[in-house]
């Protein structure tokens, strides 16, 4: 299999080329994109020897095609961009498309790989909060197929039953939360929270914005908004519960009363590999998840209070595409302010809160009409962030 991977310097990207190399003789890595680390990404030109690279800064981008030529490697192609990201997407070169750009800033490419009937393995879950029914419409018209690879939703994938209704029997799935590093501190005292606390999470090791995001829970509530449109269900049909143990990913609940869940340890190899090798399952470098050590797994309900941006997130959702837009757009400018020391971290949640409200796009209809309601609700959110800062 021939590959693509954006976001390639980045914890979903790495962990990919990792598993990608312990199997040479399956996966080929003929294209890989970043945001501006361009040194990242001639260490991963230098290892993995692809044809193409992508920076979506410009200036990074120079700056790896001299380094590139200096060394010997003046045959990957270098191109500049959120265009030229995307045209990796489509390459006809490419197989299968590995989808790890942050942000609202992966629709693009997301989108064009879509297009091009690829083979999907998605970890830009932004995607399908910005634009959820475009992405899925556009996917089933051009014939992609759609791999999940976050956790969570990898671990409904594997819980769904086959055949040609992919939720026949299901009730309800539930997909688990560590709670993050705040999940038993005093809602009082969240004014307090610096962003070295706020990334230090205790399970999983993550960049900064998804670990702020994971410490206010949104992450969660942007997975409950994916998982809506990934297995077509009703957000009443989605569940969020505590799961300190970070062991179980999912739990897909059927009619008979059973659950079905994916255990595993918390390491993105573990979903990676099983979209890579989808329908087989092939070796990702990590154990099998000692259940005598383990002890316990304890299940809790979400507290509103503490995470008040999971309600947002169901709020948007039952609201519609446009409202969903809207509210990744502010959560990214307000964390955004959080890490620059602009805004205090209980102040995310208000700043989402004003956004909303202020207007309620239609659903996306392109990927023109998706950055336009992406820009506006930015706008509203920085003008949110100076008034409740204030």
């Amino acid at each position: 299999m021939r590959l693509a991977v954006l976001g390639a310097t980045g914890s979903i990207g790495t962990s990919t080329l990792d598993v990608a190399i312990r199997h040479p003789e399956r996966f080929e890595v003929r294209a890989v994109a970043a945001g501006r680390d361009w040194e990242g990404l001639l260490r991963i030109c230098r290892a993995h020897r692809p044809s193409r690279a992508a920076l979506a800064d410009e200036q990074a981008a120079a700056q790896l095609r001299d380094r590139l030529q200096a060394e010997g490697l003046e045959h990957i192609e270098v191109s500049a961009g959120e265009e030229g990201v995307a045209a990796l997407a489509a390459d006809a070169d490419v197989d299968a498309v590995v989808t790890a750009v942050v942000g609202a800033a992966g629709l693009a490419s997301s989108l064009a790989a879509c297009r091009a009937g690829k083979r999907i393995l998605l970890a830009n879950k932004e995607t399908l909060v910005v634009a959820g029914a475009l992405f899925m419409e556009t996917a089933q018209r051009h014939g992609a197929q759609i791999v999940p690879v976050d956790s969570e939703h990898n671990a409904v994938f594997q819980g769904l039953p086959t055949g040609t209704d992919a939720t026949a029997g299901v009730e309800r799935i539930v997909l688990t939360a560590s709670g993050g590093p705040f999940r038993d501190r005093d809602p009082d005292t969240l004014a307090a929270v610096t962003p070295e606390e706020a990334v230090a999470h205790p399970n999983w090791s993550m960049g900064r914005k998804i670990s702020v995001d994971s410490a206010t829970m949104m992450n969660k509530g942007l997975e409950v908004i994916e998982a809506c449109h990934l297995f077509d269900l009703e957000p009443q049909r989605v569940d969020v519960v505590i799961h300190r143990q970070s062991l179980v990913h999912a739990l897909v609940g059927y009619r008979d009363g059973s659950y079905l869940a994916q255990v595993g340890s918390p390491d993105m190899r573990v979903p990676i590999s099983y979209a890579m090798g989808y329908p087989e399952r092939i070796a990702s470098g990590v154990d099998l998840v000692d259940l005598a050590a383990a002890g316990r797994l304890d299940f809790e309900a979400v507290d509103e209070r503490r995470f008040p941006c999971l309600r947002l997130a169901y709020q948007a959702l039952r609201t519609g595409d446009g409202a969903c837009a809207v509210l990744n757009a502010a959560n990214e400018i307000a964390v955004d302010a959080f890490l620059d020391g602009r805004l205090r971290f209980d102040r995310i949640a208000p700043v989402i809160e004003d956004a909303l409200a202020a207007e309620t796009p239609p659903p996306p209809k392109d990927l023109d009409s998706a950055r336009a309601i992406d820009a506006q609700a930015r706008r509203v959110a920085e003008e949110a962030v100076r008034r409740i800062a204030d």
